[in-house]
């Protein structure tokens, strides 16, 4: 009896690891402190435009040309790159996003030394700019 139930509780251990590994959560949160910044450059096509360029020099390899986040480098992610048209990332703040994009997490690197300030809010504004574009269609 003491084998069988070894033999189960080793099954059961190995269902669950494998379901931890094929259902890694997909959530991030940034912390709560990141909802209070305002986005300097918000409703700055200038600064839209330049975070566009900065988006597809440093962005869209993963993420792919419209933040779906389907780029090439990113299918063969075992986290997946966020798909920046999905409710949960239309629905943070401006802050939220910056804070992501700043610290970054593994697979995505942190852009805080690689990116300025205002790069990284510019930056912000053309993934704003990306869902703007999908309502339209």
């Amino acid at each position: 009896m003491k084998k069988n139930c070894s033999v189960l509780i080793v099954i059961a251990l190995i269902i669950i690891g494998s379901n931890e590994i094929v259902a890694q959560p997909s959530s991030w949160s940034a912390p709560e402190y990141s909802n209070s910044p305002k986005n300097p450059f918000k409703g700055n096509s200038n600064a839209t435009a330049d975070g566009k360029r900065i988006f597809n020099q440093m962005c869209v390899l993963c993420h792919g040309l419209t933040g779906e986040g389907n780029g090439e480098a990113g299918l063969s992610l075992e986290r997946k790159p966020a798909d920046f048209l999905a409710l949960k990332v239309v629905n943070e703040t401006d802050g939220n996003i910056f804070w992501k994009i700043t610290h970054g997490k593994a697979p995505m690197a942190t852009y805080e030394e690689l990116l300025t300030e205002d790069q990284r809010w510019k930056l912000v504004n053309y993934i704003r700019e990306l869902e703007v574009n999908k309502k339209k269609k």
